[in-house]
C-alpha cells in the first residue's frame, strides 16, 4: 500500500480508483484506502491481473488518482445487479446525470465520459451497460468486469470503504483534458460455424453445439481433443458473432465437468458462432495506441481494460515482454478483465479504454 501511495506522489485528489489482486484482504484494503486517502472517494474492483507502470502483473495493487485540477468525478455503487440490474443502474445513471447537467439539458459529450466497473460473475453486464448508455444520452462509456484471477469463484467491488459482490461502480467524469474512448481487437473469422442448439441462457452455459456435446464439438472444430481444452486454447481460438456488419467475441470462460461450456458473455439458443483466429496482437494493439497518440498530440495516460484471454494469448505466443514494453511506452494502466464495456456493448477479448492527452495551456 505504501509503495502504491508513494508512486502517486503528493497531490490534491478528486477520486482514487484501485485495481487489486484477490490475494488482498478486501475488507482490510477498503478500510486502509479510506484511511490513507481521507475525504477522497475511492472506487475499485478485484482483477484477473493488473497493468501498472512496469507492465502486466498478478496479485498487485494499482492506484489511479484523478486530480481535482482538471477533473470532477461523480460515483455511485449499484447493488443487486443480478436481480435488479436495469432498475438500479438506470436510477444511478439518472442521479449522476443531475450532478453533471442539472435540469433537462443533454450531457456535454465533448468533456464527459462514463466509467463502469462491474462484477464479472454477475451475468448482468449486458443489461446494465445498455441501460446506462441509454440513460446517459449516448455519452461514451468504457469499463471492465472484475475478476479473481482465473478461479471464477468470487469477485469484489469497493466504494468509499464498502465492499460488495453482485455490484457495480458507475463514475461520471468531467475533464478539461482531451480524451479518446477506444477499443481494439485482434481476431479474424474463419469459415467454421457452430450453432448453439441447447443452452442454459440465464447462467451463460452452452450444452450443445451443432446438436453435439459442446466441448467435444468445439474441440473438433479447432483440431484438439476435449481433454486438451483450457484457457490457452480458448484464447487462441475465440468464438465470435456478427452484429451490424462487425464481429464481436463471445469468449469461453471454462469447460464444465459435464462437457458443457461456460461463457463470459450472454448466449442464446440459435446463436451462430464463427470460430476465429487471432491476428498479431502486438501489431494491432500498437497500431491503435499509435493512432490515439497522433490524435491527442501525445498520450499522457491510458486507463485500459484488457481481457484476461488477451494476456493468455500473449503468453502462449511468448510475446508478453513485448506487450509490457508497449504498455509502458504509452502509459497503459488498468487491469485484466472478465469482459470489457464499450458504449452500449459488453465485449470479450478486446482492449477497451480511455486515452488522455495533455491539457491545453490557458
Amino acid at each position: 500500500m505504501l509503495e502504491a501511495q508513494a508512486g502517486l506522489g503528493a497531490g490534491d485528489y478528486q477520486h482514487v480508483v484501485a485495481f487489486f489482486g484477490t490475494d488482498h484482504d478486501t475488507d482490510l484494503l477498503a478500510q486502509t484506502l479510506a484511511e490513507v486517502f481521507p475525504g477522497v472517494p475511492v472506487s475499485g474492483c478485484s482483477t484477473a491481473g493488473e497493468i501498472g507502470p512496469f507492465g502486466m502483473m498478478q496479485g498487485g495493487l494499482v492506484l489511479i488518482a484523478f486530480p481535482r485540477h482538471g477533473f470532477r468525478v461523480h460515483s455511485e455503487l449499484i447493488t443487486d445487479i443480478d436481480r435488479f440490474g436495469v432498475e438500479h443502474a438506470t436510477d444511478a445513471a439518472r442521479r449522476l446525470k443531475t450532478h453533471v447537467c442539472p435540469g433537462s439539458e443533454r450531457l456535454p459529450r465533448q468533456n464527459v465520459f462514463a466509467l463502469l466497473l462491474v462484477d464479472g460473475l454477475s451475468n448482468a453486464e449486458e443489461n446494465i451497460v445498455a441501460a446506462i448508455h441509454w440513460e446517459l444520452d449516448d455519452v461514451e462509456l468504457v469499463g471492465g468486469s472484475a475478476g479473481d484471477g482465473i478461479s471464477f469463484q468470487r469477485t469484489a467491488m469497493i466504494h468509499n470503504g464498502k465492499v460488495a459482490q453482485r455490484a457495480a461502480v458507475l463514475m461520471m467524469i468531467e475533464t478539461e483534458f482531451p480524451f479518446r474512448v477506444f477499443k481494439t481487437q485482434n481476431f479474424e473469422p474463419t469459415s467454421i460455424k457452430l450453432v448453439v442448439t441447447a443452452a442454459d441462457t440465464e447462467n451463460r452455459i452452452v450444452h450443445e453445439l451443432n446438436a453435439e456435446p459442446a466441448a467435444r464439438e468445439y474441440a473438433s472444430a479447432i483440431g484438439l481433443r476435449p481433454d486438451d481444452l483450457g484457457p490457452f486454447s480458448f484464447a487462441s481460438y475465440p468464438l465470435v458473432v456478427k452484429v451490424g456488419g462487425d464481429y464481436y467475441c463471445r469468449s469461453i470462460r471454462n469447460m464444465n465437468p459435464d462437457g458443457s461450456l461456460s461463457f463470459f458473455c450472454a448466449i442464446d439458443e440459435g446463436l451462430v458462432f464463427t470460430v476465429a483466429r487471432p491476428r498479431d496482437i502486438l501489431s494491432s494493439t500498437a497500431a491503435t495506441l499509435h493512432e490515439l497518440d497522433e490524435a491527442l498530440g501525445g498520450i499522457d495516460l491510458v486507463v485500459g481494460f484488457d481481457c484476461i484471454l488477451r494476456r493468455l494469448d500473449a503468453e502462449t505466443r511468448q510475446i508478453r515482454h513485448q506487450m509490457d514494453a508497449l504498455y509502458q511506452k504509452y502509459g497503459v494502466t488498468g487491469f485484466h478483465t472478465y469482459g470489457e464495456q464499450f458504449n452500449a456493448m459488453h465485449l470479450n477479448q478486446t482492449l477497451t479504454g480511455i486515452a488522455f492527452g495533455q491539457r491545453a495551456e490557458a
